[in-house]
């Protein structure tokens, strides 16, 4: 009898360049021509040519005086981990930057309108306290709240919860857009309701992967997970590789439901090392495959930007 193959995802990395002066970076989104970038420890919304990587002008999220090193600490900084762009029920554009919330001082976001003229609008910042403290009730005991990727479809807030070094907290909350979008502008008082799915993530040497970065796109989600050697929400980890794939959003359930992802791979088929903390989509190149925008993070301050083919 014959058996149809079953297609096999592979994601192979075409180019990697390093970004000078823009540390830790943690969340990419692509929208048009510019590739905006946040870093973990850095008051800056950073702009680069998506094509090109060219640098121009950041935008200051936040005044602060311990960023003259060119890293806040790792004890002050807000730990903004989480970026998507997204469209409100009004029109209006824009970019919902979110900190992790693993530490009190990591329950800031801020709203980045985007003009239609380009560039970006003033900013305003988002207290996440009230809708932090809903979502720890909703994690397994002995999780520490760690959020580190978010995305928007039109009707929906997805956001994903990392837990390093263990597989039982690999979480998507999953929130009404309009709804939470009220509370967070201060329009409406109630946390929105909140639905959460565990999903079952692939492991590199007996570690287990954890989300680091989602985004939507051509009615896919696409995400990506990276392996540390550590159980820490805070302290990082000996990295271990990265994977990237799709992500399908089923009607939440009590089931663990697996993600099927693939290993990143240099040419010549060797994995690929390095953290991924975030993906972007610059185009899709076919039927079934994309060209992808990741950046890393390097944990020492150091960022790239590789550009990855993912074949579905």
């Amino acid at each position: 009898m014959f058996h149809r193959n079953k297609v096999i995802m592979q994601a192979l990395i075409q180019h990697e360049a390093v970004l000078p002066n823009l540390p830790s970076a943690s969340g990419v989104e692509v929208v048009g021509n510019v590739a905006y970038v946040i870093g973990d420890d850095a008051p800056f919304l950073y702009q680069l040519n998506a094509a090109t990587l060219a640098a121009g002008e950041p935008t200051r999220l936040f005044e602060t005086a311990h960023f003259s090193t060119g890293r806040i600490p790792k004890e002050l900084k807000l730990d903004l981990e989480c970026m998507t762009a997204l469209t409100t029920p009004t029109g209006e554009t824009g970019l919902l930057a979110l900190g992790s919330g693993a530490t009190a001082a990591r329950e800031q976001g801020f709203w980045v309108p985007l003009l239609k003229t380009g560039g970006v609008g003033n900013v305003y910042p988002v207290s996440l306290g009230g809708l932090y403290s809903t979502l720890r009730t909703l994690l397994p005991p002995g999780i520490v709240l760690n959020l580190e990727a978010t995305a928007a479809t039109a009707t929906e807030l997805l956001l994903f919860q990392r837990t390093v070094g263990l597989a039982t907290g690999n979480l998507l909350f999953r929130l009404p857009l309009a709804a939470t979008l009220n509370y967070l502008h201060h329009r409406a008082q109630q946390v929105p309701a909140v639905q959460k799915q565990l999903f079952e993530l692939p492991v590199i040497d007996g570690k287990p992967a954890g989300f680091s970065g989602a985004t939507w796109f051509d009615s896919r989600l696409f995400v990506t997970a990276s392996v540390e050697d550590t159980q820490d929400a805070v302290l990082d980890g000996v990295v271990l590789g990265s994977f990237v794939g799709v992500l399908e959003l089923a009607k939440p359930s009590e089931k663990v439901l697996p993600v099927r992802l693939a290993q990143l791979e240099l040419p010549g088929g060797k994995p690929y090392r390095g953290k991924v903390e975030s993906v972007a989509v610059r185009r899709k190149s076919g039927p079934r495959s994309y060209e992808l925008l990741l950046v890393t993070d390097d944990d020492a301050g150091g960022s790239t930007a590789v550009t990855v083919a993912l074949s579905l």
